[in-house]
């Protein structure tokens, strides 16, 4: 896999007016906008839930006060992979490249690959969300009708009528979020922060989410989603379910990034053939803890 000589051929000749296929423009940096970033210094991290406790209950005069219990719930494993990736060159071409090919711009297309399995790993985070082959902490997946409680029952972080966007949906997707409870039934105070949508959707989202009134209607009623997300939309190239929407919510310890080793650029030359090498290498994981972090659905 060595690059020689004969791999570019006409980065030894004058008369080249231009190499394309590298001067592309990058989407700015997106996976930090679906995740919480925190940093590791070991091989993985672990979450661990908690029951809480009941309700209060009502003490007759001159009765015992019941106590309750509090257990361990969910753990949720974080394992940091090692992403790599490396190209050589030989020293004949290194020396007799005319325009800094094999160079400089190799080095920059490694950071690009870099990046862009970064984005790609974290949005599978979201891309696998429904589907049962990617199960988390709680045994189901992550966007899942029946996520078991610790002390009982199942709870539900996806939509009830599988729908596509619509103010209509997002309504339903609210109220569903203001109904989530903790491990033991009681209500949580869980508020929509974002909302989520592939680059298909995004055309879509602005015009209901920018409509002052009820949209696609001659009605004079106000649309009751407008401004109902305190960090607006965020739509990412690297989704690829075209009618998938999430919403994620104020829940700590939701979508969750671990770095474990930050991005790494390194050279170096091999004393016998004098081939020199580069390489990328980065250690992290992508994952979710709390269900509650996360709303969806799969579009209708």
């Amino acid at each position: 896999m060595t690059i020689t000589t004969s791999s570019f051929a006409k980065a030894l000749w004058p008369g080249v007016n231009a190499w394309y296929g590298k001067a592309y423009d990058e989407f700015p940096v997106e996976w930090d906008k679906l995740f919480e970033k925190h940093t590791s210094t070991r091989a993985w991290e672990e979450d661990v839930g908690t029951s809480g406790f009941g309700l209060a209950r009502v003490k007759p005069e001159g009765a015992a006060i019941e106590y309750d219990t509090e257990r361990q719930g969910f753990t949720t494993r974080y394992v940091h992979v090692v992403y790599a990736l490396g190209f050589i060159v030989t020293r004949e071409i290194f020396e007799d490249d005319l325009y800094d090919i094999v160079g400089p711009r190799k080095a920059q297309g490694l950071a690009f690959s870099h990046r862009q399995a970064k984005e790609i790993v974290g949005a599978n985070v979201y891309n696998r969300s429904f589907s049962s082959s990617y199960v988390y902490g709680d045994g189901v997946a992550l966007i899942n009708s029946a996520h078991p409680l610790i002390a009982g029952g199942t709870a539900s972080n996806v939509i009830g009528t599988a729908a596509d966007i619509s103010e209509a949906a997002l309504e339903q997707a609210l109220i569903d979020i203001s109904g989530y409870t903790n491990d033991r039934g009681l209500r949580i105070a869980v508020k929509a922060n974002q909302l989520i949508v592939p680059k298909e959707l995004d055309f879509e989202v602005d015009k209901i989410l920018k409509t002052e009134y009820e949209v696609g209607t001659a009605n004079n009623t106000v649309n009751v989603v407008r401004g109902r997300f305190s960090q607006g939309k965020t739509m990412n190239h690297y989704l690829t379910d075209a009618d998938a929407w999430f919403i994620r919510t104020n829940v700590p310890h939701g979508m969750k990034y671990f770095e474990r080793r930050g991005d790494q650029f390194d050279m170096d030359n091999d004393f016998d053939t004098e081939n020199a090498k580069f390489k990328a290498t980065g250690r992290y994981s992508f994952g979710a803890t709390d269900w509650r972090g996360i709303y969806g659905s799969a579009g209708a």
